[in-house]
């Protein structure tokens, strides 16, 4: 007997959702920032065993849109909720229990299974977290609460024992030796995009785009040249840097993490450019991936 299936993580922007995910995975499959709305895209980490077949699926934190870019990630959410086996509803002990009730009614009106993690349990008392555990069984009665913490590594092992048991009987939907279904170009746009959320402020990081305009593996080495966009001529100044020196430390933080990812030395060219209002043009958003083309 062969078990697969997809579980999607869900839930607002920075309850943990990516820090979970890389648990469950064993490997760090989406990049991890303390900004909300770090994830963008449906991120798939696969696990795999003899038995078994799990593929989980990080999505954006649940936003109500401003411009355009947000109106696709609250897609790629809802998306979350309809093809899936197991829903992981990710919420945690500091967030406002009742932010976008609407999401959470579109959970409670599923059929799937809701396992509802209640994350950084380390950062509360026993009385608090026995008042949040009533208040969401009131919200989501059918979900089974998991109290957990996912940067301890508390009660993972717990949730993922359940995830197994969940989990329908089928064949697998991807090759056993697949971690991803997502190319090596996304993962290095995405460590890339990672250095310029933990070394910029304010509005730059949710201004910039990454996108790999060449990748070229050799037997020992990785030549690669990126572009990141921005959308004001300013802002390009500002992730250049007095003399480059802003530009020079996320094209060394970025390499080294990409050549860890890919086990392999990497030369790394990171240019900047200007893409006036990118986050609001749909051929833009096309093109970056936000949208079928």
């Amino acid at each position: 007997m062969h078990k697969a299936g997809f579980v999607n993580i869900v839930g607002n922007p920075n309850v943990g959702k990516s820090t979970l995910m890389n648990k469950l995975v064993g490997e760090k499959i989406s990049i991890i920032t303390s900004k909300a709305q770090t994830t963008r895209h449906r991120i798939k980490g696969i696990v795999n065993s003899e038995e078994y077949q799990i593929v989980f699926s990080d999505t954006p934190g649940v936003v109500k849109p401003s411009y355009k870019m947000q109106e696709y990630m609250l897609e790629f959410s809802q998306s979350a909720l309809v093809d899936a086996d197991i829903i992981l509803y990710v919420t945690d002990v500091v967030e406002n229990i009742e932010k976008n009730m609407d999401f959470i009614e579109k959970v409670n009106r599923t059929e799937t299974p809701v396992l509802l993690v209640l994350n950084k349990i380390d950062l509360t008392t026993q009385d608090k977290l026995n008042a949040m555990f009533d208040k969401w069984t009131g919200l989501i009665p059918r979900a089974e609460i998991f109290p957990l913490s996912a940067t301890e590594n508390f009660n993972v092992d717990n949730l993922f024992k359940r995830i197994l048991e969940l989990l329908p009987e089928g064949e697998p939907y991807f090759p056993k030796d697949d971690l991803t279904d997502l190319p090596a170009r996304f993962f290095v746009n995405e460590i890339i995009r990672e250095k310029i959320l933990k070394n910029y402020e304010k509005e730059i990081p949710y201004s910039v785009e990454v996108e790999v305009e060449e990748f070229k593996e050799e037997e020992k080495r990785i030549n690669i040249m990126a572009i990141i966009y921005v959308e004001r001529t300013s802002q390009k100044g500002i992730v250049i840097g007095n003399q480059g020196e802003s530009l020079k430390k996320v094209g060394m933080e970025a390499r080294l993490d990409i050549e860890a990812f890919f086990g392999k030395r990497v030369f790394l060219s990171l240019y900047v450019k200007v893409l006036k209002d990118w986050r609001n043009k749909e051929n833009e958003l096309k093109n970056f991936g936000y949208a079928n083309k």
